[in-house]
């Protein structure tokens, strides 16, 4: 799903009050209580975007039957697989469908690895 927004207090407005929702705001928690400095949160390709001036780190954004977190190639972040474990995986993205609640994964410590690498300079592109 895209939202026409120019702000995520905006696209956070839209959203529909359901599992969606949640999944996407405990994801969101998890991003911005992981980094010190703070990730700056924006939009970015109609999704919230999460990084520094134009160096963006994640996108996260609520679709039709999962919360999609987009992070470039999920190997560089977690070559053994461990910590992206049990969520279904796409090119580049983590799919969070009803049945695979953020707090039961270790996505938290996948999104702090991913964070550490990201400041260290690593490129996390596919």
């Amino acid at each position: 799903m895209t939202y026409d927004v120019d702000t995520p207090e905006e696209y956070l407005k839209q959203l529909e009050s359901d599992w969606r929702e949640e999944y996407l705001l405990d994801i969101r928690n998890m991003i911005l209580g992981q980094s010190e400095p703070s990730l700056e949160e924006s939009i970015n390709y109609k999704m919230l975007a999460y990084g520094q001036s134009t160096n963006t780190l994640f996108h996260l954004n609520a679709q039709k039957n999962y919360v999609g977190l987009y992070v470039g190639d999920i190997d560089k972040v977690d070559p053994s697989g461990e910590l992206s474990g049990g969520i279904n995986r796409g090119k580049g993205c983590l799919r969070f469908k009803k049945s695979t609640p953020p707090n039961e994964t270790r996505i938290n410590e996948f999104i702090s690895r991913a964070i550490d690498l990201w400041k260290q300079g690593e490129d996390l592109e596919c």
